[in-house]
């Protein structure tokens, strides 16, 4: 929640095909919007991972030879899933910014939406404790400063694809 996960990895694809490689770039949050979610499975969880099979496989049949995916694994079995899902190894980076930031950010995202601000505001609260304990993560980008090209260079970097 207002880290720049969809910025940055949109970023990571433009810097990607400047260079030449072949890829695919994947909003998971666009995978699993649908509304009711199935009971026990808050943030469609399953039909995130139901989809991303099916697109990432489409991607990777049509010559991409890279995957970037824009979302959250919140345990390490999420993280599998999704690996599995794409059918090969992930490289799973954590943008990085402080809470005070991603308020702010969040702030303008919601400017004038107060039941949805406090909705994001509690939930990246949550969320910055869960990705804490879990630390599914290979690499960490600090991602509260620097442009958004700045950003997906230091991803593209930290997990050697640069």
């Amino acid at each position: 929640m207002g880290a720049g996960k969809t910025s940055v990895a949109d970023m990571v694809g433009d810097l990607l095909a400047d260079a030449g490689v072949a890829h695919a770039v994947i909003d998971l949050d666009a995978l699993r919007r649908a509304w009711p979610p199935r009971p026990g499975d808050r943030f469609n969880f399953e039909v995130a991972v139901r989809n991303l099979r099916c697109v990432a496989g489409n991607y990777l049949e049509a010559g991409a030879v890279r995957l970037v995916l824009a979302g959250v694994a919140e345990t390490s079995e999420e993280r599998r899933r999704y690996a599995e899902s794409v059918g090969i190894e992930l490289a799973v980076c954590r943008l990085r910014v402080e809470l005070p930031v991603v308020r702010q950010r969040l702030a303008r995202r919601h400017q004038n939406e107060k039941e949805a601000l406090r909705w994001h505001l509690d939930r990246s609260d949550e969320l910055d404790r869960i990705l804490e304990e879990a630390q599914v993560e290979d690499v960490v980008v600090e991602a509260g400063e620097g442009s958004v090209s700045e950003v997906a260079a230091a991803v593209l970097k930290a997990v050697g694809w640069s």
